[in-house]
């Protein structure tokens, strides 16, 4: 394992998105019995097979899958290692952190200015994004942590080697305009609510299943949304619209957003959507002091033992 360099991980990758040796071998300009020979030779080293060479081409192995991820993991940290030197001079560290919409507009600007005002300051790159593609960004090293939704059985059913820290837990509401009748019930079950027009997540999101969830608990098929929104501030401008209920992921969006005070009001729904649990996720493995030093600014907000 000693004889591997950072050339070899660049190796595997070309590999893996080429699919054969001989167009690798073109990406790297290397020979084709060379690149062979160095396939073969990192293999050794490993002590099994990355590939299965087949007369398609190559396909990784299941320990070709492990090490592949690890790979691009490493070169990715290479690349953030270097970015980081070159700005040592002005930056302590540059933080890559990943979050849905909902959760970066309501929560993040607290945490982020305790790490940018500073008296050395930390740079900070936000994603804003749906949650799977949060988690394969950060699988993939493209971020150092996810501060998100993150639904206890995910948790539980493994969500490959990472580790999550509970932040605390937001209350989805069923909301809709002031002047929509419904806000003025008491109470409002979910085959009433089958009968309205609905704003709601893309079709595969968490909060869209969250919804169509409810509906099935409720013993009604979901309705079909009249319109389908990936932004939940969006939806939230919509349902002021008067275009249709929907559901935001905590009542705090709404008064921290840019709507018009009163525009939407809650719909008292029985049985309550369930909460959500937000956490601080990231890789298991090595000390990142990067995600130390986001876990240091959240402290500071939030007042949990993290």
């Amino acid at each position: 394992m000693a004889k591997l360099r950072f050339r070899h991980l660049r190796m595997l990758q070309v590999l893996q998105t080429t699919g054969s040796l001989r167009a690798a071998s073109q990406a790297l300009n290397l020979t084709q019995p060379a690149l062979s020979k160095a396939l073969s030779e990192i293999e050794s080293a490993f002590g099994f097979a990355l590939f299965l060479r087949t007369a398609r081409g190559l396909t990784p192995t299941a320990q070709g899958d492990v090490v592949l991820r690890g790979a691009a993991l490493l070169l990715e940290e290479l690349t953030h290692l270097r970015a980081d030197a070159l700005t040592a001079d002005r930056y302590a560290a540059k933080i890559r952190i990943g979050a849905p919409p909902f959760v970066a507009q309501t929560y993040l600007s607290g945490v982020i200015a305790k790490l940018v005002n500073q008296e050395i300051p930390i740079r900070v790159q936000l994603m804003e994004e749906r949650v799977p593609a949060l988690l394969r960004a950060l699988q993939h090293g493209e971020i150092d942590a996810l501060i998100t939704t993150f639904p206890l059985q995910m948790l539980e059913s493994g969500a490959g080697a990472l580790q999550y820290v509970k932040l605390f837990e937001v209350q989805f509401a069923v909301v809709a305009s002031a002047k929509h009748p419904l806000v003025r019930s008491r109470s409002v079950d979910w085959t009433r609510l089958s009968r309205e027009r609905w704003v709601m997540p893309a079709e595969g999101s968490m909060g869209r299943k969250l919804i169509e969830d409810c509906f099935t608990h409720a013993g009604v098929p979901a309705p079909l949304p009249v319109i389908e929104s990936t932004s939940p501030t969006t939806s939230v401008q919509f349902v002021a619209a008067g275009l249709g209920i929907g559901i935001v992921p905590d009542m705090a969006l709404l008064h921290r957003g840019a709507l018009q005070a009163g525009s939407v009001k809650q719909i008292r729904v029985r049985p309550e959507p369930p909460s959500s649990v937000v956490a601080l996720i990231f890789r298991e493995g090595a000390f990142n002091p990067r995600v130390a030093l986001l876990k240091e600014a959240l402290v500071q907000i939030y007042r949990h033992d993290l």
